[in-house]
């Protein structure tokens, strides 16, 4: 008895596409990852270390000024506006019941500049964080030989040059923002405690005159203008940490240095109608000091701004202002110049090698 079985075509195998294809995106936050992993001591550390030094230093000035006022015989009393505060053990808030609403304004304006001077502690960090990165970024792993294991990795060179870019303009940012963030309101908790042994009322005589949520605003609101301003010098430091062969640092700060030399001794901006200033200004300092936050601010912007006290903080530091910055040929023709720069770092990466 003969029986026939009947099989079926068997189906082709299907190709796992979706186990292995690997998505750009993936790979990129891949990356970011991988140098977050690696320079979190500078990323994440440094500003809060940086933001907790300033709040440990204010504790101790507080703390000391606290043991001086107890060394004073008796009570001492001061006028303030019509009225008397007694520093040891008097009620504080006689500040703001005999202030006017000009006096209010300025005490708002002056306990902001406080708060951005304690944020400006981490952010002042991030500038030599940023510079350091990216003057390593590439000379680092082609010095450790590094560099063979992450080429033998489905990664292309222009996404590693890319996320080492993006952790230099925003990632290390966002970090520092955060910790700026962190270290003003610490700061605020801490004159508040001191208020309160004082007797005095934080909400009144700090938080309302004071304006910390709009200090958080502004912080997180440079982030995009920083990124963009920032990307000459790290589109420069990221060139010659892929082309110097040895102390990177040296060519990163000579060349530049050593041409506004030169065109200042010939005077060659003259051929352009130009003073010697502007190639230092436009040149040298975009290529070395742009990552400082801040240095957007132009001079004839500063110029315009009626500083009447404290309060003229919101004047320089404002939403405006920054994003002024963005109707600027200056900050787009250094971000043109800066991202040229990335991809040369890139097309170097490829075929630069120590032997």
């Amino acid at each position: 008895m003969n029986a026939s079985i009947e099989t079926a075509p068997s189906e082709p195998a299907r190709a796992p596409h979706a186990a292995t294809a690997v998505q750009p995106a993936r790979t990129f936050r891949m990356l970011l990852r991988r140098e977050l992993w690696e320079h979190k001591g500078g990323f994440l550390w440094a500003p809060l270390v940086a933001g907790g030094i300033l709040l440990l230093l204010s504790l101790m000035g507080f703390v000391l000024t606290e043991v001086s006022l107890r060394r004073v015989a008796g009570e001492a009393d001061f006028a303030v506006e019509g009225g008397t505060v007694r520093i040891n053990g008097l009620d504080l808030t006689q500040l703001t019941s005999k202030m006017s609403p000009e006096d209010l304004r300025q005490l708002g304006g002056a306990l902001d500049l406080s708060l951005y001077m304690a944020a400006g502690w981490p952010i002042l960090v991030l500038a030599f964080v940023v510079f350091f990165y990216c003057l390593g970024s590439l000379y680092d792993e082609r010095r450790d030989r590094s560099v063979l294991f992450w080429k033998s990795l489905p990664v292309s060179d222009h996404q590693t040059v890319l996320s080492k870019a993006a952790s230099a303009t925003l990632l290390a940012p966002a970090l520092a923002v955060l910790a700026s963030v962190a270290t003003v309101f610490g700061f605020l908790v801490l004159v508040s405690l001191f208020v309160l042994l004082h007797g005095g009322n934080p909400y009144t005589l700090l938080w309302v005159p004071a304006s910390p949520l709009k200090v958080a605003l502004h912080l997180v609101a440079s982030i995009p203008v920083y990124a963009l301003w920032a990307l000459p010098t790290v589109g420069w430091l990221m060139l010659c940490s892929a082309w110097a062969r040895s102390k990177p640092f040296l060519w990163a700060i000579m060349i530049p240095v050593f041409a506004g030399v030169f065109v200042s001794w010939f005077d060659l901006m003259r051929l352009f109608d130009l003073e010697s200033f502007w190639f230092w200004k436009n040149i040298v300092a975009r290529a070395l000091l742009s990552v400082a936050p801040m240095t957007w601010l132009d001079a004839a912007q500063v110029g315009r701004m009626e500083f009447d006290g404290p309060g003229a903080i919101s004047q320089a530091i404002n939403l405006r202002t920054m994003y002024s910055t963005l109707l600027t040929p200056q900050l787009w023709i250094g971000a043109l110049a800066g991202a040229g720069m990335i991809l040369a770092a890139a097309r170097l990466r490829r075929w630069r090698d120590e032997g």
